[in-house]
């Protein structure tokens, strides 16, 4: 049974790296959320280390930027980790061909395709239309608004053609401000519905807790696993993952799940144990928000 706490200081002492998700835990896609912000500075102050750990199609770069822009300061994390990084790797090493239709928000997602350097030989990748294309990349609806069922003729010629869909970011949803909006995973699941083969590389996916643990080797960090703490507000993203990687977790309540675990300032212990249940999760310690 998961324990509710009041603060990450609660527990923190017990780990040595925290691995943090950022969308509905850090910031909510327009702002900083100050309360999280503060727990991580705290936090690195007294000697942790902070992985934001995102399903953010954006490389290391892009993501750094946008925490920037969201008001998140260098002082409250280490290094980043992303969805994006990893499935880029995937990309250049030729997973899904050198000839890709490309879906996502082009003003957001073009950094996708941008160099990596830290592969040998990479693959030249080419966007061209689909019906000229040997594989998906997907960072994202065209629309985040619409309904992904309106991309099943697309889904449906690429099936027959035996195209991989690469998903850059197997959110289903996020809250941008007050407003909720359809991630990649949304048509990754329905390209797999449809009986079509979709690549995965972000939560709660092995490829992008590989590269974390990496990330910390880089700072000189070789921390076991039972010192990790994984944050996150996704049950089936950073619960599921945790679970996966058999590290413990800290569930954000107050998140994706607010209504369901009927979370004001803390969640309510039932509702959130029903909730817990019918997802067929658990998560080591819960609480309503970052702090």
């Amino acid at each position: 049974m998961t324990q509710i706490i009041s603060a990450l200081s609660d527990v923190s002492s017990r780990y040595k790296a925290l691995f943090v998700d950022l969308w509905g835990c850090v910031h909510n896609g327009i702002d900083a959320f100050p309360e999280a912000v503060a727990a991580l500075q705290s936090y690195r102050t007294q000697g942790g280390i902070v992985v934001m750990l995102t399903n953010s199609p954006k490389p290391r770069a892009g993501v750094a930027a946008q925490l920037a822009e969201f008001g998140v300061p260098d002082d409250a994390w280490d290094t980043i980790a992303s969805s994006g990084d990893s499935a880029r790797s995937a990309m250049f090493l030729g997973a899904v061909g050198d000839k890709v239709w490309f879906m996502g928000e082009e003003d957001r997602d073009a950094e996708f395709f941008e160099p990596l350097k830290v592969i040998d030989a990479p693959h030249t990748i080419t966007r061209v239309p689909l019906e000229q294309a040997t594989g998906i990349v997907c960072c994202g609806p065209f629309d985040v608004a619409a309904d992904p069922d309106v991309n099943r003729p697309q889904f449906l010629y690429a099936k027959q053609k035996g195209l991989k869909l690469l998903c850059a970011n197997p959110d289903i949803v996020v809250d941008r401000g007050e407003t909720r909006v359809w991630c990649a995973g949304a048509l990754a699941r329905l390209y797999t519905e449809m009986g079509g083969e979709s690549l995965y590389f972000g939560k709660p996916h092995p490829p992008i807790y590989d590269l974390a643990r990496r990330r910390l080797s880089a700072l000189g960090h070789d921390i076991p696993d039972q010192a990790i703490l994984a944050i996150g507000d996704g049950v089936q993203t950073d619960v599921a993952g945790a679970m996966g990687e058999d590290i413990d977790s800290l569930f954000i309540t107050g998140g994706l799940a607010a209504g369901e675990t009927e979370t004001t300032h803390h969640p309510d212990p039932e509702a959130l144990a029903a909730y817990l249940q019918r997802e067929n999760m658990a998560s080591t310690f819960s609480i309503g928000k970052l702090r």
